[in-house]
This record gives C-alpha cells, sequence and structure tokens, in this order.
C-alpha cells in the first residue's frame, strides 16, 4: 500500500503462515478516527493517587489502587488486560489480547471494523504481562496515533530523555524503561516467548537488544522482557522494535 491510499487492507488471513508479516501492509495508511467512542473509555480512566503497599504516615497499610478502573473497561470488551501510556506521546491506550493475531489488527475497543485496529497483545504471551517476553503491536498511523511514537525512539537523543513509561495491568503498575530500540525487516525472533530456563532468556535478551548500538544492557537478570512492534518505513516490510525491561522502584 502506497501513502494516499484510503483503501482498506485485506483480510490478511495468511499472516502467520507467511512469516509473521503482521503490520507490514499498513505502514503507509492515511489517518483514521480514534478505534472507540474516546469519551466513554476516558471516563473509565479514575484520577485516582496510586499507592504502592507501603505503610502511610499515620502507621497503617496503603492498598494500592490501580489509576484504571478495568472493570468498566472489561464491561466494554472483556479482552482487555492491560492499559500502556507513554508519557509526553499519543500512546495512552487499552490493551487487548483476542484468540489470534488478527482478532484486533483491524477491530476496535469496542469491536467495530477499524483500520486503526488496537494495541494488543501478542495471543501467545501471558495475559497477566508477566512473561518472559511480552510482545505488544500497534499500528503506525499516520495521523501519530496507536504506535506510532515508537520510531521516534530510533533517534538517541529521544531514546535517552524518555526512557521510562508505564503498563498498567488489573493487578499491578508496572514501570518500566526503555532499553533498545532499532527497525528490522523480519521480527519472527522478536517473537520468542518459550525458553528452557533463565538462563536461556537472558542470553535472548542480550541477542535481541545487541543490534541498537545506544542499547543499555540490562544490569542484573531481567524477569521480563516487554518487546512493542510496529510498522517502520526503511525497507518493505520493516518493523521498529522498541525493548523496555522494569524499572527499579516506583516513579
Amino acid at each position: 500500500m502506497t501513502v494516499g491510499h484510503t483503501q482498506k487492507p485485506g483480510r490478511m488471513h495468511n499472516l502467520l503462515a507467511a512469516g509473521f508479516i503482521l503490520l507490514a501492509a499498513i505502514c503507509f495508511l492515511e489517518g483514521a478516527k480514534e478505534p472507540w467512542e474516546q469519551q466513554k473509555i476516558q471516563r473509565a480512566y479514575e484520577s485516582v493517587a496510586e499507592a504502592a503497599d507501603a505503610s502511610g504516615d499515620d502507621g497503617r497499610e496503603r492498598v494500592w489502587r490501580s489509576p484504571i478502573d478495568f472493570e468498566a473497561l472489561s464491561a466494554m470488551n472483556p479482552d482487555t488486560v492491560g492499559w500502556i501510556r507513554i508519557p509526553d506521546t499519543k500512546i495512552d491506550y487499552p490493551i487487548v489480547q483476542g484468540s489470534d493475531n488478527q482478532a484486533y489488527l483491524y477491530k476496535s475497543f469496542q469491536g467495530e471494523e477499524a483500520d486503526a485496529g488496537c494495541i494488543f497483545l501478542d495471543f501467545e504471551s501471558r495475559s497477566d504481562l508477566r512473561g518472559y517476553n511480552n510482545v505488544l503491536y500497534g499500528h503506525n498511523m499516520k495521523n501519530g496515533t496507536m504506535f506510532a511514537d515508537l520510531v521516534r525512539y530510533k533517534d538517541e537523543r529521544y531514546f535517552r530523555e524518555h526512557p521510562y513509561f508505564k503498563i498498567y495491568t488489573p493487578k499491578e503498575t508496572i514501570c518500566l524503561r526503555a532499553v533498545a530500540c532499532y527497525y528490522i525487516e523480519d521480527d519472527s525472533r522478536a517473537r520468542t516467548m518459550v525458553f528452557q530456563d533463565q538462563e536461556a532468556f537472558e542470553a535472548f535478551v542480550r541477542e535481541i537488544l545487541s543490534p541498537c548500538p545506544y542499547a543499555e544492557m540490562p544490569g542484573k537478570p531481567v524477569r521480563n522482557l516487554y518487546t512493542l512492534i510496529t510498522c517502520s518505513y526503511e525497507a518493505e516490510d520493516a518493523r521498529t522494535l522498541l525493548f523496555a525491561v522494569e524499572a527499579d522502584g516506583v516513579w
């Protein structure tokens, strides 16, 4: 598809069989409307303070509360598994997980046909986002929505100035730090999720981050890797990959 086309892409039923080309067909999509009624979803976003399990000033234990009303979101879409927010970008969306990786390519959060699709978790990733490698996809829309802002992390200065972001789940807030970003023409390796043991996973992390010249290799064992994937423009079927690990402490 070339720049300027507004025709919707095909169903792409052969995506997985053809070498996992999930996002390539929409690299040059024109901007589309947000894939849900934004006001309804924003009403599900509560303005409440987060609190880690700790003792308050009065000595009583405080209970962590999510700033996301997942009960309301799940009522709208039972496939909701989280919410991702990256400061200073347009990335501020619910995360869904379908029965396969085609379910939300062109379907909105409310189940309607939409070019922008949803931010979705790989169907083989753990739904609690606590697997070895947690893979998330989003389209690179020309209007800057969905995962379009991921490509900014290929600039080293931007990468270093915007390292932190969060993923919320119904059970916790996962504070993340970006550790590498680059584009690639075959992202099948990035989708690896099953490892023989922790040692094998650690070797994978070192290998998958190494193509980035400014990668920040974790200084301690990595429990979970977060791999964010979107389309890229450098070559046909190119994708931008942003990798993150859990950040120390709560910020």
